[in-house]
């Protein structure tokens, strides 16, 4: 008799365990009574009536993401991918929705993606595409909001993670950016070549000043020089012109011993004469006393047209 309870003491041993079930944590379980509803259970250590109840299944209730890449058409006729993450998850309270209105979310989720994305890119050019991507994923989540509570699904973000034009595109892109670099620094360039060159002119401009003022200068000096020169002579009874003369035929002399030193010396010297100097010398009186008295004569035609 005790061998026939055997049998009977383990089948009520598996039907009471498996009357017991765990749920994880951040996990929705489904129980249903003969085909229908029942409940919802939470995480932990739960309990159904064995061989009534069962477990329909389980719901996730952490974020979720789902990537949805589209093709479409831009204003400007470019062919470009984008790749949309879907960030969402199921609602505590509608785990019931989540689970009896929808056989596959995801394919719900992407069916929006779709049409929310090839509705809005088709109105912005390239460009404004890469600039107003957020725009792109603030109306795709504002749609999938709107549509999915009702089923009990967040949509937590949505984010534009990729955007990827055709390669052509793409090439012709990078050609502008290079040209638009290279032109930039073309510019850059021809401002310091500008630079330079003006830097350059400056500096000339400052030698000149400078050389004209070294010039001006050393005349001076060799003036004064003269000067002192013919008061020496005058001291010892030779007069101006005769100090001039012996002046100039001294330099004279000075000036055929520097070129003899100089033994590669191409320069000739003309007139070279001693008399030629005093010739010379002469002239430059005479154009001295001519322009003084023209001078005279100017300022008193002036005064007499006055009066």
């Amino acid at each position: 008799m005790n061998y026939f309870l055997i049998p009977i003491f383990f089948i009520v041993l598996i039907i009471l365990i498996s009357s017991f079930f765990i749920v994880k944590q951040q996990t929705a379980a489904i129980i249903e009574r003969f085909g229908k509803f029942s409940s919802i259970r939470q995480s932990g250590l739960q309990l159904k009536i064995p061989l009534v109840d069962r477990v329909a299944g389980r719901l996730s209730l952490k974020i979720q993401q789902l990537d949805v890449i589209i093709e479409t058409k831009t204003l400007d006729d470019v062919f470009v991918r984008l790749k949309v993450s879907v960030q969402y998850k199921v609602i505590r309270d509608k785990v019931y929705d989540a689970f009896y209105k929808l056989d596959y979310p995801h394919d719900q989720i992407t069916s929006y993606v779709f049409d929310v994305v090839r509705a809005e890119v088709p109105k912005m050019k390239l460009d404004d595409v890469f600039v107003k991507k957020d725009d792109i994923a603030l109306a795709v989540k504002a749609e999938l909001n709107d549509a999915m509570s009702d089923y009990g699904f967040d949509i937590i973000k949505t984010l534009v993670t990729d955007i990827d034009p055709d390669a052509q595109v793409k090439q012709a892109m990078n050609r502008i950016n290079a040209s638009e670099r290279e032109k930039i620094a073309a510019q850059f360039e021809g401002d310091a070549a500008r630079i330079l060159i003006v830097e350059k002119a400056k500096a000339e401009a400052e030698s000149k000043r400078l050389q004209g003022q070294g010039i001006a200068d050393q005349r001076r000096e060799i003036a004064r020089g003269l000067e002192e020169s013919v008061e020496v002579l005058n001291k010892v009874g030779i007069n101006s012109q005769e100090a001039s003369a012996l002046i100039v035929v001294t330099q004279h002399y000075d000036t055929l011993q520097s070129i003899g030193q100089e033994t590669n010396s191409n320069l000739i010297l003309l007139p070279n004469s001693p008399q030629a100097g005093s010739q010379m010398l002469n002239d430059m009186v005479a154009s001295f006393t001519a322009s003084n008295q023209i001078g005279e004569a100017m300022k008193h035609a002036k005064k007499k047209k006055n009066e």
